[in-house]
């Protein structure tokens, strides 16, 4: 929220207050100040001067070479390329030395051949809002010299950031009234009229007081709508809104000031009856930004007897009934809305204002009818007219407070002792609340936020001070637990796979039914295993992610649509499914995914690189648990192809798959994708298990090559499983080297392959014997030629 200083200094008084005494108090006080912008003329070296002459340059044709009086006993030589200015305007100069909006210092050049000593300005280019296109002509007759700083007030705009919880701060008199309480001065309150009220049945039809259950309208006559008078420009141009007519800028002014959102409908445009209602599903609602909605179904809307949208309750206006320069009655709306139905509608419509801002975060219930009298009063001197009759009222405010007791004991011990009950008690009562005595006290309106004992010591706490609270506990032992060990463990993993040149990411809990297409769980996915939120802000947030590839495909699919080809991703997060077909209900689990695309390194004139396989998303895996012995079981997986289990020491860990060509294709990826996720619990047990460092082999192993023919339909995996089902003591290591299909089908028939393996033997205590690595060698040859259709080469 913007904050204008000299706003603010009509509701508290802060003489004596530098802006950074302000910015330390809201700070230390829980109110951050984002940011601070100096407004209006900013430096003392841009004078009131004189155009005395102007004449054409001689090498550029539209600028003028100007002999300006700045004050200076003689005249100064200033190169200008507006054309808004006569001989004889006083005009704004920027001498050497000033500095401008942005930190565009001003000195003595060179313009096109011609010497130039300093700048004549318009009024953006010195911190004012430009009237005109080109200098700003200086009205009135100011004396030369004069620094502007003199002629032009300036400001200082303060951005708030103002939490969830403190909606009472959305205004001026909001964060003064804050200031007031910091700074122990006495609350400056405005006196306004009572307004007279009616029941709102002849005129507010109200279908939905759940949702508004507090409506009030009242019609004024007879107004005349023109710009606004300069102070209420000035006022929004501080904040940064743009004035728009007398009525609406009212309306403006009175929300920033007080909090409370208005609206001002032209009479002439509003059927007989005002009528609160749910909008039909699929209805259009053309808004005042100049947008059109299809709302959805229960949407609160305004609308008139006829049946016409007037306005999205506490969000915007619409277009047909906006004030405008022909309207003479105006219908003034103040109401309290629901934040839950406010915001949902907000989201769902992508559609946000000042208004929706507050009533979304919750407005004062009690603010309705004073900002209705503030509106008043200001239309009434500004814009004319009467007002017709008395205020139409449906509902009453909302009690959103009560009264809270405080525990005294429990407050000297979480403060320290550092205050006593009576100072804790006049903090209170500066802040608004009123004692009922015995330590109870009743909540302002305004301060919903206030609900338990611990609301209060917070409140005492910040005011008083947190520097002035005795620290007691410097630290305290807390032995490791299974938790701690985890995160050491998923730490230890993220530096790995950084160390493997992957990129972490970080996607949230909601997908869309789109990307389900993507999911690949640890277990497949049964009917009513999917959990699905049950009022989605929007469809692309409507699924608790079963699996954290939907989330790494989509960061892997924005990457590549900015020119990445290399693809490097991984992911550390919990996914959400019942189980058994929705019989067993929340479950929740820790899972690892990783996706692999794209060249193996960068191109270069010596040699193309090769692209991602599957055993390279094989050797990532195994790098996780060195010594382990890693295996890909295949097993097919709907919607991707190449599936298979991960096991790790026969251990199922997860599953690992490539994309479907055809996704890949539609997702724009020119290479094939690899993912996989991994089970986290059970990683980390095996990471968790103290690793045995083996010995260096003392004596020297031997190696055989076998080459099979087979169908070429066998898969690899099968022929690992037999060759491990020997259990040959002597083998150390087999691998695949060499694949061999010859499509002509001139040296091999097409239905057949050939596959290479090496093995490599060795015994731990002696040097083997051609015989024993020869006869270790038969046996698995063996039971190769019987377990599979296999002969060797």
């Amino acid at each position: 929220m913007n904050v204008s200083l000299n706003w603010l200094r009509e509701y508290v008084d802060l003489a004596g207050k530098s802006v950074q005494e302000l910015d330390d108090l809201l700070t230390f006080a829980g109110i951050e100040i984002e940011a601070i912008h100096q407004k209006g003329v900013a430096s003392d070296r841009i004078v009131v001067a004189q155009v005395v002459e102007a004449v054409q340059h001689p090498n550029a044709d539209r600028l003028k070479v100007c002999q300006v009086d700045a004050g200076e006993g003689s005249l100064r030589q200033i190169v200008c390329g507006a054309q808004n200015y006569k001989v004889g305007d006083k005009v704004p100069c920027a001498l050497p030395g000033a500095v401008l909006p942005g930190g565009f210092a001003i000195g003595e050049a060179k313009m096109r051949g011609v010497e130039s000593k300093g700048m004549l300005c318009s009024a953006s280019e010195i911190g004012l809002v430009d009237k005109e296109n080109g200098l700003l002509i200086l009205e009135g007759d100011p004396v030369i010299g004069t620094p502007l700083q003199q002629i032009f007030a300036s400001d200082v705009l303060l951005e708030v950031e103002v939490t969830p919880n403190r909606p009472d701060l959305l205004s001026h008199r909001g964060l003064a009234y804050e200031l007031e309480a910091l700074l122990r001065q006495d609350h400056r309150n405005r006196e306004l009229p009572a307004l007279p009220l009616r029941d709102g049945g002849d005129m507010i039809a109200n279908d939905a007081p759940s949702d508004c259950p507090h409506y009030t309208l009242t019609k004024i006559s007879g107004v005349v709508v023109a710009d606004s008078p300069e102070w209420l420009k000035q006022r929004l141009i501080s904040i940064g809104l743009r004035p728009i007519n007398n009525i609406v800028d009212i309306t403006n002014f009175v929300l920033h000031e007080t909090g409370q959102p208005l609206h001002a409908f032209d009479a002439a445009e509003v059927g007989e009856k005002i009528h609160l209602r749910g909008a039909v599903a699929g209805e259009s609602f053309a808004a005042l930004n100049g947008g059109s909605y299809e709302l959805r179904d229960g949407d609160l809307l305004i609308s008139d007897a006829r049946g016409q949208a007037l306005a999205l309750a506490g969000i915007m206006g619409g277009s047909a009934s906006g004030v405008t320069g022909k309207t003479v009655d105006v219908l003034l709306e103040s109401a309290y809305f629901d934040p839950q139905k406010t915001r949902a509608t907000s989201r769902a419509h992508l559609l946000s204002s000042d208004s929706s801002y507050r009533f979304e975060r919750g407005v004062n219930p009690q603010g309705v009818l004073p900002a209705a009298a503030r509106a008043l009063q200001l239309i009434r001197e500004i814009a004319g007219g009467r007002v017709e009759g008395e205020t139409y009222q449906t509902g009453k405010p909302v009690e959103l407070t009560g009264v809270v007791e405080l525990d005294v004991a429990r407050l000297d011990q979480l403060m320290g002792g550092s205050i006593s009950l009576a100072e804790a008690a006049d903090i209170l009562q500066r802040l608004g609340l009123v004692a009922e005595g015995d330590n109870r006290w009743r909540i302002p309106a305004a301060r919903a936020d206030l609900q338990r004992h611990i609301d209060l010591v917070e409140e005492i706490a910040r005011v008083h001070g947190l520097e002035r609270v005795p620290g007691r506990l410097r630290a305290t032992f807390v032995p490791a637990s299974e938790v701690d060990a985890a995160a050491d463990i998923d730490m230890a993993l993220r530096r790995t796979l950084a160390a493997l040149g992957l990129y972490e990411s970080q996607t949230i809990k909601l997908i869309s039914e789109k990307q389900m297409i993507d999911a690949l769980p640890l277990r497949p996915l049964q009917e009513g295993d999917v959990i699905r939120v049950s009022h989605p802000l929007s469809e692309d947030h409507a699924i608790l992610r079963p699996s954290l590839i939907p989330g790494l495909v989509a960061t892997a699919e924005r990457n590549v649509r900015q020119g990445l080809k290399a693809l490097r991703f991984f992911e550390l997060g919990r996914v959400f499914r019942h189980s058994g077909g929705g019989k067993s209900r929340d479950n929740e689990s820790d899972t690892l995914a990783i996706l692999l695309s794209g060249p193996l390194a960068h191109e270069s004139w010596a040699a193309m690189p090769g692209r991602c396989e599957i055993h390279d998303l094989k050797a990532v895996i195994a790098r996780l648990l060195p010594g382990k012995n890693v295996r890909f079981s295949p097993r097919e997986r709907p919607g991707f192809v190449l599936g298979c289990d991960v096991l790790f020491d026969g251990v199922n860990l997860g599953v690992a798959a490539r994309l479907l060509p055809s996704r890949e294709r539609a997702l724009d990826f020119t290479a094939p994708v690899w993912l996989a996720e991994l089970d986290l619990a059970k990683l980390r047990k095996l990471i968790g298990q103290r690793i045995v460092v083996e010995e260096l082999p003392q004596f020297p192993g031997s190696s055989r090559d076998a080459a099979m023919e087979m169908p070429a339909d066998l898969m690899a995996a099968k022929v690992d499983e037999v060759i491990a089902a020997v259990r040959q003591p002597l083998l150390e290591q087999f691998h695949c080297f060499d694949v061999f299909c010859d499509p002509t089908g001139q040296k091999l028939d097409t239905s057949r392959k050939s596959m290479a393996y090496r093995f490599h033997y060795r015994a731990v205590d002696r040097t083997l014997k051609a015989e024993e690595v020869d006869a270790a060698h038969a046996m698995i040859l063996e039971k190769l030629l019987k377990e599979l259709p296999v002969h060797f080469r």
